[in-house]
């Protein structure tokens, strides 16, 4: 079983910065991609960004230049840290890891990200 706990989500007015952790514990050797997902009222989820267990990220058109996705595989940790918010942005962030390939087997519990304008 693998746990994920978010931190450092809050409220932030528009062109601030927040940065999001990500702790893992449990069987984490099941995990190699991380990534962090969100999902508004009203929308479906989406995803944000993904880090390979090789350190090969992929990010949403929406928030490229913007946000950076980094890990600590000491600390099976994974980090989001968003530049320039925006309204848009407003959601629960969700972390989510797994398999390279599959990196939202598991699920946090969300940490909510308002953007005021």
């Amino acid at each position: 079983q693998v746990q994920l706990v978010e931190s450092g989500g809050g409220l932030v007015q528009a062109g601030g910065s927040l940065r999001l952790s990500c702790a893992a514990s449990g069987i984490i050797f099941t995990i190699n991609a991380m990534g962090w997902y969100r999902q508004a009222p009203g929308n479906q989820r989406e995803s944000v960004a993904v880090i390979t267990s090789g350190g090969r990220t992929n990010y949403a058109d929406s928030v490229k230049g913007r946000f950076t996705i980094s890990r600590d595989n000491a600390k099976n940790a994974v980090y989001l840290q968003m530049n320039s918010l925006k309204p848009e942005d407003t959601a629960v962030y969700y972390c989510t890891g797994g398999p390279d390939g599959f990196p939202r087997r598991y699920w946090g519990q969300g940490t909510q990200v308002t953007v005021s304008s």
